[in-house]
Parts: C-alpha cells; sequence; structure tokens
C-alpha cells in the first residue's frame, strides 16, 4: 500500500488514496500502520477518496480502528494532499467528511500548501446529539464528578464530541491516569474527548488532549475548536485567540453572526513509502 505521512502540529495519520489503492478492511489497517514498533507510527490512518457531492471525501480511522466523525488537523492535511498531488486545482476546497462537507482555503508556497483555514462549521451544545447523559439541555461549566475528583465541564461537539476543563497547570495533569477516566466515564455513553486548558490570558491559552481510541495526542483541531468555544462561552476570551497545543499552535476565531468557527494551522508532509499489510 502506497501512503503519504503527513501531520497539522503533531498530530499525524498515514495517508491513503483510494482512487488508487485498494483496502479490504480499513480499521484492521489503521490499527497496523499507527503501531510506533510494528508499522509506520501515526495518531490514525485517513482516507481520500472520490465524492459525489464535494472535491473529495476523506475518512478517519483512530489508532484503535475505530471510525471518527472529523479530524480539523486532519482535513487541513487532506486539502494539502490533493492539491499538492494536483488531484484538486484550485485554493477553496470542499472535502465531503462524516461530519459533513467543510470548506478550506490553502495558503501555499512555491505552489505547496503550508497551512490552510478550515470553516468548521456551527457548535453543537445539545447534549443529547453529543451524547451526555445529563438533565440539562447543554452542559456549560457544569460539576461532575470524575474519578473521586469534582470536574467542571463544558461539552462542545464540533464533529466529534468534547469535555473540556480549566486547569491551573496543563504540565501538571496525570493526563494518561484521568484521560481513561474521562473516555470512559457512564455520562459518555459512547465515549469522549477530554481537553484540560489552562488560561494565559484572554487571547492566548494551552491545552493538552485525551483522544477516545487514541490516546494523549499532540494536537487536535476539533478539539482546539471546542476549547476556543468552552473559552467564549465561559467568559475567559475574545472571540479569537491563539490555542497551544503540545504540537503546535491554532488559530480559532468564532464568527457570532455566523455562528461558525474558523481554524487555521499548518499541514506538513513528512514521508512517502509503502507497507505491506
Amino acid at each position: 500500500m502506497k501512503f503519504t505521512k503527513m501531520h497539522g502540529c503533531g498530530n499525524d495519520y498515514v495517508y491513503v488514496n483510494l482512487m488508487e489503492e485498494k483496502i479490504d478492511d480499513l480499521p484492521k489497517a489503521s490499527i497496523k500502520v499507527s503501531d510506533r514498533h510494528f508499522g509506520i507510527g501515526s495518531d490514525g490512518l485517513i482516507t481520500v477518496d472520490k465524492s459525489d457531492i464535494a472535491d473529495c471525501k476523506m475518512r478517519i480511522f483512530n489508532a484503535d480502528g475505530s471510525e471518527a466523525q472529523m479530524c480539523g488537523n486532519g482535513i487541513r492535511c487532506v486539502a494539502k494532499f490533493v492539491y499538492d498531488k494536483k488531484i484538486v486545482d484550485k485554493k477553496e476546497i470542499n472535502i465531503e467528511s462524516n461530519a459533513g462537507i467543510k470548506k478550506i482555503i490553502v495558503n501555499t508556497e512555491n505552489d505547496l500548501v503550508v497551512s490552510a483555514k478550515v470553516n468548521m462549521g456551527s457548535p453543537n451544545l445539545d447534549v443529547k446529539s453529543l451524547p451526555v447523559i445529563c438533565d440539562k439541555d447543554e452542559m456549560i461549566d457544569e460539576p461532575v464528578m470524575v474519578d473521586g475528583k469534582e470536574y467542571r465541564l463544558t461539552c462542545v461537539s464540533m464533529g466529534n464530541p468534547h469535555a473540556v476543563t480549566f486547569v491551573e497547570d496543563t504540565d501538571a495533569i496525570e493526563i494518561e491516569k484521568i484521560g481513561p477516566k474521562f473516555e470512559f466515564n457512564e455520562i459518555f455513553p459512547e465515549r469522549v474527548n477530554t481537553e484540560f486548558v489552562q488560561i494565559i490570558n484572554d487571547e492566548y491559552v494551552k491545552m493538552r488532549v485525551w483522544e477516545r481510541g487514541s490516546g494523549e495526542t499532540l494536537a487536535c483541531g476539533t478539539g482546539a475548536c471546542a476549547v476556543g468555544m468552552a473559552c467564549i462561552l465561559n467568559g475567559y476570551t475574545k472571540d479569537k485567540l491563539t490555542v497551544e497545543l503540545l504540537g503546535g499552535k491554532l488559530t480559532i476565531e468564532y464568527d457570532r453572526d455566523e455562528n461558525v468557527v474558523y481554524m487555521t494551522g499548518p499541514a506538513t508532509t513528512v514521508f512517502e513509502g509503502e507497507i505491506e499489510l
């Protein structure tokens, strides 16, 4: 199988063009390529295919083989993939995902994409669709007991469900210990991604993320968008902010008139190769 290894802020995936490659078992392939000792090493597998309703279609598989609805860092890399390889010959690209069609505007240097701005759509706060077991319609700064400790959670979906909690110091979080406690908490019947956020000022925050199916990753695009919305909803930041992740920085902007979140960040090709499945 021919592949391209790419990353956005360190959130790395193996990208495969299904218009040229045939894979019988995508979840199994994702598990194999993600292994950092016996495979390529990645947070998962992303496929690029033809679409009847957009310029191309993407699917995202986590390191454990489960399929995700959306990947903010991944979709920027898909835009780079199809533009750099001349599959799509325009700088405004529509990409179909399990979370709907997203519009991406790419920025280029020497006719290669270096970064992209993604219209991530409207934030979803409806607890039933996230889903979250809660007696309220929305969960904003609500107390929840996790592993015997109270955390105040704001839950937002940007295609994937996220639980955001604010902490004094992200470096002090024992994320390998507490992350799974959030992911498999009984109030999240389909598991959840969790962000631990430190407010630096009203335009800058730091976060760490525990992704369902992947564990801690260097970056999460939908998570950064959810963090931006949680910061705004709780009155901590302005409508445009920088989110610092372990692997880099993303710019998140909320347009109140359109009720839309925009995310801007890098897209990088690491290498190309072949692997036996």
